[in-house]
């Protein structure tokens, strides 16, 4: 289908590779391979050829889940696919078994940090993505005073011995974008404010405005902070310089950009009228992806339908567009540079 929307203002816009789901589409199994459909070919490769086919805007990024345990000759082929779309490509770097707060833990963070950097580097990545200041779905307790700090001073620790034994320096990484979860899926790193506490920190300590904050719509929506707390400050991290990647995604559901209940707009235009805005990845979730039966038993309106009849490919296709649109009314309205 050829594209019926031009993207006006200059920012670029994609999709994170999990509407496929994770298991059976960009998980690697024991061996660090990748699923691969009949004829051999990558899943993620094929699904994005779909999309990019049917999609309403032409993409010109894509973040893919990146886990350290993959294959190397597997991840080049993936990225070097993803590439010959014409994608450039961003990684979003997963974290298991370890927790970064926890100095136990550090080495064991740090190794899976360190070998999935040294693979950005290898293939020329300039921005990377990562929930590396928490582990996912821990038992843990929310850290809160002293313990709050202490956690923020070991994931600086953490972040600063993996720029340097990964060889971040001088390399093609320009940004590392830290992104904080909702509730009960992260304990500590809950918010903006929370996560925005850690950029801080380790700009500070590396001395210049290397990290960024991953702001996510859904999980800002989850949050408990409001739309306006969000917004005041998006804006103030964009003032400090901090404000990163930008993810479209609909608070609790995960699904259909019309669940999101106006987060994703308002926090987006609060972005653009910073001028901070520049990566943009429209981020579905199948709500029967057994990767993410935690997050279901957690708030079942993660398991909610919401693709009133359609597949999962056009669910995003679809939300391509929306973003496509409201971002060329930025635009319009003079919020973002045509």
């Amino acid at each position: 289908m050829p594209e019926k929307i031009t993207l006006k203002p200059k920012v670029q816009l994609g999709v994170v590779t999990t509407h496929f789901k994770f298991v059976g589409g960009i998980v690697p199994d024991e061996n660090g391979k990748f699923p691969r459909d009949a004829d051999g070919t990558l899943r993620v490769l094929k699904e994005m050829k779909i999309l990019c086919e049917v999609s309403p805007v032409k993409m010109s990024i894509v973040q893919i889940p990146f886990f350290a345990s993959a294959n190397e000759d597997e991840v080049t082929e993936m990225i070097d696919g993803l590439k010959s779309m014409d994608l450039e490509v961003h990684f979003i770097i997963m974290v298991g078994g370890a927790n970064p707060m926890n100095p136990t833990d550090e080495d064991a963070v740090v190794s899976q940090l360190v070998k999935s950097l040294k693979a950005a580097i290898k293939h020329g990545i300039r921005h990377v993505s990562s929930t590396s200041i928490e582990e996912w779905m821990s038992a843990d307790v929310a850290r809160e005073g002293a313990a709050f700090d202490a956690a923020i001073e070991q994931n600086v620790k953490v972040h600063m011995r993996v720029y340097q034994e990964a060889g971040v320096e001088g390399s093609c990484i320009e940004n590392w974008h830290i992104e904080f979860l909702r509730p009960g899926e992260f304990k500590t790193f809950t918010n903006v404010d929370r996560g925005w506490s850690f950029v801080k920190a380790a700009n500070k300590a590396l001395g210049k405005k290397f990290f960024k904050l991953l702001v996510d719509a859904a999980h800002c929506g989850d949050s408990g902070l409001t739309i306006a707390e969000n917004q005041a400050l998006i804006t103030k991290i964009a003032e400090a310089g901090e404000f990163g990647v930008f993810h479209a995604s609909a608070k609790t559901t995960r699904g259909c950009l019309s669940t999101d209940d106006g987060w994703i707009s308002a926090l987006m235009t609060a972005a653009a009228k910073t001028g901070e805005l520049k990566h943009i990845f429209v981020e579905v979730f199948d709500h029967t992806d057994p990767a993410l039966e935690l997050v279901r038993k957690l708030d079942s309106g993660h398991g909610i339908d919401t693709r009133d009849g359609r597949s999962y490919t056009q669910v995003t296709a679809d939300g391509l567009g929306d973003i496509a649109r409201r971002l060329n009314n930025l635009a319009a309205r003079g919020f973002l540079k045509a």
